[in-house]
């Protein structure tokens, strides 16, 4: 089904899995989720294949198994720089024929050694093509199509002004729902959305929010993202990232009130990066699980 929320009576809360690596099996991932289901998200996403190729039998089938096992929607990422028009085609085919309605369109990462398609420059154009594919569909079903945000201005952009213009194509041309980057400063977020506000952007926007968790993994991210650090988060990593219980312990305990604030500032949801972790996205969703519930502020 087409993921719909009535966002005047609740706040969404989703969840982000990956695949396995190519030398693991599937079911890890299956029992991440048999774990997952069970801590009522609105829908979980999955990542697409490493690099964007075409071959995404695992994103699918994990795709797959989130809908018709564990009864959550599901939301599949689509990368498009590194595809041709041909591969987004056949990877169409395979989402429609394994029953999968949602699709997170993303320009996604350049990879090392492989020369981009240039066939689609930014996700923008993936939307399109996909609303193309949709208009010729004869099942009388269409893609709901996700789009991403970077709160924060994007590793390749020149300002905030030209982030905000890129989104506002995306949106223009077909995202009817928004997932954020990750971020650890919430006064970044809110300005953001000021942002769209003022654009003219008023699809849902789910704040992003990944439990740091791991030092090295957190500093990597933030290295590709440009994530603004507050004193309090590096203060955090500095007195317990190299002590592995302790930054689990605190980076749960941050995550949580980041997301205890942006409910009370009446966000549209929380996506949680997961990083295929069911404990640490049950320990918040237990301390957070009652906000949810509670009706925004129109």
């Amino acid at each position: 089904m087409i993921f719909e929320a009535d966002y005047n009576k609740k706040t969404i809360f989703s969840f982000e899995v990956f695949p396995p690596k190519k030398t693991d099996a599937i079911d890890t991932v299956l029992k991440t989720l048999d774990e997952l289901k069970g801590l009522s998200p609105d829908f979980i996403s999955v990542t697409f294949g490493a690099g964007g190729s075409a071959n995404c039998d695992n994103s699918v089938a994990i795709a797959k198994h989130i809908k018709d096992v564990c009864g959550v929607e599901s939301v599949i990422h689509m990368p498009c720089l590194n595809m041709t028009r041909q591969e987004a085609q056949y990877v169409l085919e395979q989402f429609q024929q394994a029953g999968i309605d949602n699709i997170l369109a993303l320009r996604g990462d350049k990879v090392e050694g492989k020369e981009p398609s240039n066939e689609f420059l930014h996700a923008s154009d993936l939307i399109e093509f996909i609303k193309a594919f949709d208009s010729k569909r004869t099942d009388g079903k269409y893609f709901k199509i996700f789009g991403a945000c970077y709160p924060e201005l994007h590793p390749q952009s020149k300002d905030v002004f030209e982030d905000i213009d890129y989104l506002k194509q995306k949106v223009d041309a077909g995202a009817s729902h928004l997932l954020s980057q990750l971020f650890f400063d919430n006064e970044q977020f809110y300005r953001f959305l000021e942002r769209c506000q003022m654009k003219g952007i008023n699809v849902p926007i789910e704040a992003g929010i990944m439990p740091a968790t791991n030092k090295k993994s957190i500093e990597r991210m933030v290295s590709m993202t440009n994530a603004v650090l507050p004193k309090k988060f590096t203060d955090m990593m500095e007195r317990y990232g190299d002590h592995p219980d302790a930054i689990r312990d605190a980076g749960i305990a941050y995550a949580i009130d980041q997301i205890v604030d942006l409910v009370t500032h009446g966000v549209s949801g929380i996506h949680l990066y997961t990083m295929n972790n069911p404990f640490v996205a049950r320990r918040i969703y237990e301390a957070t699980k009652s906000l949810f519930d509670v009706p925004p502020i129109l």
